[in-house]
């Protein structure tokens, strides 16, 4: 048999007569050249086995299924609570308030760290060490060599997800119980509920996840042994963060992979806005497909026949950073052509929505925890005269100079009640209202619960603005 015939080795679907020295280690090694590649699961265990076997990997798994669970039992125990987060507030409330506050921590910060130092270095590990020659010796197959990896690793980002997710709510309900949820539009929703909802936001941040995992596995073939191929799902990640926070027009803001990490708040009303979170999702695992795709496909054409290069040369960075902004493109496009939405999607009509949907579920609340004469939603009639810098400003998009003025009918009294309220709307549509009189309505003061004293609910709350544009909130919004 000719050297060449040797040096045959699988390469995306086609023989590769480039990999002549790997051919000669195989004879060397008793392997026969014409042996068929080594099969994907076996491949898979090994790079599973080789990853847990890492101390830094034991001990993640370990942070994340004890960590979290401690978190929030802790904190569930002490006098203040993060209430600047999302259900931060009903910590004291309700156990299945911590996973919400991990997830929203987990989202920023914690989740991207993971799929640095797991997927980040995936690659990048073979080419410090020198052992590609061994392992396409081995396997025969460097098609089959990105698959098995890959795998692996998105096998021990979803074990760690699913360590945070399990920790943070078994610590949360075994420090405060499993009592009602208050939702982002202040109505209750009963444990087995809150149980289904916070299950599908934390499988809504997978998908992210999964998209940033899958940046680490292009940045670790692009770049080789550099260790900057570690910081590219944590370079994303805050980049996507720092974008976020911008007043970025609706569909550029969807077609980012990172607006996952904040969509699943939509669960949490009632009815349940889901067209945020689907699109999301879906465009996250959109960029988890293309980015991994990018990544193999640089993968299978790298040479491997000399120890000298260094990954897959800074030439074909293009290569995997062009696919990925023309899909950001693409996704604005079509978004902006399928929303209905424009500009940030925060109007004046929508913000008083929400302002008066919550207040109305909230005092309800409230009526029952003072042992008030019950009353509904639809009794109350609340509206909401929401404005910005005392009118100067055009009353939409995000801001801290929103106020509101809520007013609402209570059953057998002519005269209606107002109440005054401060509002910071974020650029992703969550805003925080702060009380501002009469005192006895939303001012400070404590009320008895279940799991014990809390501050009265209507004296600031929390709410999140649909960005998308719906029939429903259309028609309450002409109601109101």
């Amino acid at each position: 048999m000719s050297e060449r015939g040797e040096g045959v080795i699988e390469r995306g679907g086609r023989t590769s007569t480039s990999t002549v020295t790997a051919g000669r280690a195989a004879a060397a090694a008793g392997v026969a050249p014409g042996e068929r590649p080594v099969p994907v699961g076996r491949v898979y265990r090994f790079e599973l086995v080789k990853l847990l076997s890492q101390w830094r990997i034991r001990l993640l798994v370990l942070a994340c299924w004890s960590a979290p669970g401690l978190f929030t039992a802790a904190v569930a125990q002490q006098g203040t609570l993060p209430s600047d987060t999302l259900f931060g507030r009903w910590m004291h409330a309700t156990g299945w308030a911590g996973p919400l506050v991990v997830l929203g921590f987990a989202g920023s910060w914690a989740l991207p760290l993971l799929t640095s130092v797991v997927a980040g270095d995936v690659f990048a590990a073979e080419d410090r060490l020198g052992t590609w020659r061994h392992l396409l010796v081995t396997v025969r197959s460097p098609r089959r060599i990105f698959a098995a990896k890959a795998l692996a690793g998105a096998t021990v980002i979803v074990l760690l997800t699913a360590g945070l997710a399990a920790s943070s709510t078994v610590g949360g309900l075994a420090a405060v119980g499993d009592e009602p949820l208050v939702g982002v539009d202040g109505h209750l929703l009963a444990p087995s509920d809150a149980a289904v909802s916070v299950l599908l936001a934390w499988a809504c941040a997978l998908a992210p996840t999964l998209a940033l995992a899958a940046l680490g596995l292009l940045g670790s073939v692009l770049l080789g042994r550099s260790p900057m191929g570690l910081l590219v799902p944590a370079l994303a990640a805050v980049a996507m963060q720092l974008a976020q926070l911008l007043p970025l027009p609706v569909a550029l803001r969807l077609a980012l992979p990172g607006y996952a990490f904040v969509a699943w708040n939509g669960l949490f009303a009632d009815p349940g806005r889901l067209d945020e979170p689907l699109i999301a999702v879906a465009v996250a695992l959109l960029w988890a497909a293309a980015a991994t795709a990018a990544a193999y496909l640089l993968f299978v054409r790298r040479d491997f026949t000399t120890g000298s290069e260094d990954g897959v040369g800074r030439r074909t960075l293009l290569a995997g950073v062009l696919p990925l902004a023309g899909l950001l493109a693409l996704t604005t496009g079509a978004l902006a052509v399928a929303t209905p939405s424009s500009g940030s999607g925060i109007t004046q009509a929508k913000v008083q929505q929400e302002v008066a949907t919550v207040f109305a579920h909230l005092y309800r609340l409230q009526t029952e925890q003072l042992h008030r004469p019950a009353v509904t939603e639809a009794d109350l009639r609340a509206t909401a005269d929401c404005r910005r810098g005392d009118g100067q400003v055009e009353p939409e998009g995000p801001g801290n100079d929103w106020r509101c003025v809520v007013t609402w009918h209570l059953p057998g009294t002519d005269a209606p009640g107002t109440a005054v309220y401060q509002l910071d709307v974020a650029s992703d549509g969550r805003l925080t209202a702060d009380g501002d009189g009469p005192k006895e309505v939303n001012g400070y003061f404590l009320v008895r619960t279940p799991t014990g004293d809390a501050p009265n609910p209507l004296w600031q709350f929390d709410g999140q603005v649909a960005l998308l544009t719906s029939p429903t909130s259309t028609t309450n919004s002409t109601k109101g």
